[in-house]
């Protein structure tokens, strides 16, 4: 059973996505923010983490930046509604986060189809190239 790892300071968001993954195979373990994400981690293996992109006490990129340094095997599929909402005009954020060490991004809200693409993405095929999803 694969083990993932939901890091976000929005507890709807994280009830969402462990109903979404649990009820199609996925044991998950969620963290209301990235102290609570990064002690999991050191308690547990994870085979994908989901990591939102700004949460309090973790600014900017240092949350996606430092989970996937503490494992870089283990593929981070960035979160964030704010950091997308204007692709237009503001910056790459989607490459700064795959530069950063993320496989992937979601843009929220997303679907739970877009959530399991992703999962099973970076399960079956880590090297993936960077995506982002709607």
């Amino acid at each position: 059973m694969p083990r993932v790892l939901v890091v976000d300071d929005d507890p709807m968001v994280c009830v969402a996505i462990e109903v979404c993954l649990t009820r199609k195979g996925f044991e998950v373990t969620v963290a209301d923010g990235g102290e609570a994400g990064m002690r999991a981690l050191e308690s547990d293996d994870f085979d994908v983490m989901l990591i939102d992109v700004f949460m309090p006490h973790m600014r900017g990129f240092e949350s996606i930046r430092m989970f996937h340094e503490r494992r870089p095997g283990v593929p981070v599929i960035a979160m964030s509604g704010y950091a997308f909402a204007n692709a237009e005009r503001a910056p790459d954020f989607l490459r700064m986060t795959i530069e950063l060490g993320a496989a992937c991004c979601l843009r929220k809200p997303f679907t739970s189809d877009a959530l399991l693409t992703s999962v099973n993405q970076c399960l079956t095929k880590p090297e993936t190239s960077a995506q982002q999803s709607k």
